[in-house]
């Protein structure tokens, strides 16, 4: 499929999504929003076992497209939100483990984009910030995204300061897995989206979706669905697998994909 605003490209079981609009610096338009849901949940029905999120140009994202909300209605503002909301929640509800490979800045709705990854990779040249707080528009809905990676006090200084953190404070902070000089941030995106994809695709697919719906609920609440989960996941065949190779100490072989299973 063609894209206007994205390259799409396959090597292996790894898929990359590069944002290819760097003369707007990857703004998050309304288009592009659009059609990088769509991008993917194409994906999302592949045999791709990963997925790395990145970029082309000078800049990450400089998240949303101010020419989407100069002179907006209320309807088409809210409009703009909803698909920038479902664009973030599909990738979290991708079968597959999403890594953002970031080069450089991301800012607003671009760190949002970072926050809602799975894995983030960042190149220690990068920097992140949510900047509304110093301007005349808060980031109320990347403050979302941002929090559930760095927690309430950190969150809220980058959002009322709107003062960018370097890539080492975004590794410090928990909004990346790493920072890595900038020649070796596509080799050590790479090796991280190769480790989070070993194994049971089904059990990976049912991980991920497990532990979004499980991380904000009140511990007991999320142990009830945690044990019925696994107790039900135990039974499928891969994890079958999983146990028989262990115990006969020889290599797995997992056969099952998403939606082979009864327990999604």
């Amino acid at each position: 499929m063609q894209y206007q605003n994205l390259l799409v490209t396959m090597d292996g079981p790894i898929t990359t999504v590069t944002l290819n609009r760097p003369d707007k610096r990857n703004a998050l338009a309304l288009n592009v929003m659009r059609e990088l849901t769509v991008a993917l949940r194409s994906i999302a029905k592949t045999e791709a076992r990963g997925v790395i999120l990145a970029a082309n140009g000078t800049v990450f994202s400089a998240g949303h497209n101010f020419a989407d909300m100069a002179g907006a209605t209320l309807a088409q503002s809210r409009e703009l939100f909803l698909v920038c909301t479902e664009m973030m929640n599909t990738i979290q509800r991708l079968p597959q483990p999403v890594v953002a490979r970031v080069h450089a800045l991301a800012t607003a709705g671009g760190c949002q984009l970072v926050a809602s990854c799975d894995l983030a990779v960042a190149a220690d040249t990068a920097t992140f910030a949510i900047p509304g707080g110093k301007a005349g528009l808060f980031c109320h809905t990347p403050l979302v995204a941002v929090a559930r990676n760095v927690g309430r006090k950190r969150a809220m200084e980058m959002a009322l300061t709107g003062d960018p953190i370097d890539a080492a404070t975004a590794a410090d902070w928990g909004l990346i897995n790493k920072a890595v000089p900038p020649d070796q941030l596509e080799a050590a995106t790479l090796d991280l989206i190769q480790r989070a994809t070993r194994g049971s695709a089904l059990s990976k697919a049912l991980g991920k979706q497990g532990f979004y719906h499980q991380v904000d609920l009140p511990q007991p609440l999320a142990y009830d669905y945690a044990v019925e989960r696994m107790a039900t996941a135990a039974l499928l065949p891969d994890a079958q697998e999983g146990i028989s190779a262990f115990l006969e100490k020889r290599a797995a072989h997992y056969v099952q994909r998403p939606g082979d299973d009864l327990a999604a």
